[in-house]
């Protein structure tokens, strides 16, 4: 693998990371959200991660034996029913005083967050380490 193909296959992982990082906020920043925009209770969002190809630069590589990427394909909601907690008070409240709040569990976010972002820590080193390796690479023809 020559050394602009693993510094996209780095930089597709970083990109996809980020964008977890960027659902796994955004549901722990709604966990409490009852009304959105439709009205209804905030449903919780997940990336779905597809491998991609990178295109190899040797003409002997086939699609087969190139290295793997990684895009996120689509988000998807989480269409799991949320709690419902009995508030009469609340505005929010059913005809039965019942609330249903987000289907977000903010541990499993925590979880994802944490995972998401040592995934982006790992990418990262590996891009600083083809950084470094190219530097020497360059020192070694003074």
């Amino acid at each position: 693998m020559d050394f602009l193909t693993a510094l996209h296959v780095s930089g597709s992982g970083l990109s996809a990371e980020r964008t977890r990082v960027n659902l796994a906020s955004s549901n722990l920043a709604n966990a409490e959200t009852t009304r959105g925009p439709n009205g209804k209770p905030y449903q919780r969002l997940d990336p779905v991660f597809q491998s991609i190809h990178i295109g190899a630069q040797d003409e002997a590589a086939t699609v087969g034996q190139s290295p793997l990427g990684v895009q996120v394909s689509q988000i998807v909601s989480d269409p799991s029913p949320g709690k419902q907690v009995y508030s009469p008070g609340h505005p929010d409240a059913d005809a039965n005083g019942f609330v249903t709040f987000p289907n977000v569990n903010p541990i499993s976010e925590i979880v994802n967050l944490l995972s998401a972002s040592r995934a982006f820590e790992a990418n990262a080193t590996a891009v600083e380490t083809l950084k470094t390796m190219a530097a020497r690479g360059l020192d070694i023809t003074k």
